[in-house]
């Protein structure tokens, strides 16, 4: 067993290498950014059922399509990310729901509605919150524990 290991470890040294730095590069920069992230969202935020919008932040159209899509390609990546540091090292399930706040889609405020009443979730993100001397996210109809 042990020979069928070193055999294949030689033989992948390098993709091994690569996996091995990238995942090192997603756990530190998990660990820098998704605090900042979680400290950028609304205390608000959840508040109100009806979705934040950037529409009245940037007025002129060629902007706001901008900043939009920005928004959204970052958050994709986040999820993805997020996804594949479910099984590397990081944070994966937070890094997830940063970038599902992030993107838009079809049932997007109703998704974020579910997760943010997890207990769990709602204590890690306020933790996060807490650490960058930020308020905790209000909630309605959820405990604010």
């Amino acid at each position: 067993m042990i020979e069928i290991i070193t055999v294949f470890y030689e033989e992948h040294q390098f993709a091994l290498g690569i996996i091995g730095g990238v995942s090192a590069i997603m756990f530190i920069a998990s660990i820098l950014s998704v605090p900042f992230l979680v400290s950028l969202i609304p205390t608000d935020y959840f508040q109100y059922p009806d979705a934040y919008s950037l529409h009245h932040t940037f007025k002129h159209p060629v902007i706001r399509f901008f900043i939009i899509s920005i928004k959204n390609i970052v958050g994709w990546l986040l999820f993805f990310a997020g996804i594949i540091m479910l099984i590397l090292p990081g944070q994966g399930v937070v890094t997830i729901i940063m970038g599902l706040l992030l993107v838009n889609f079809p049932g997007k405020r109703k998704a974020e509605f579910k997760l943010i009443s997890n207990q769990r979730i709602l204590r890690s993100i306020n933790w996060l919150r807490a650490k960058r001397n930020k308020e905790p996210l209000l909630t309605a109809g959820l405990s604010n524990e």
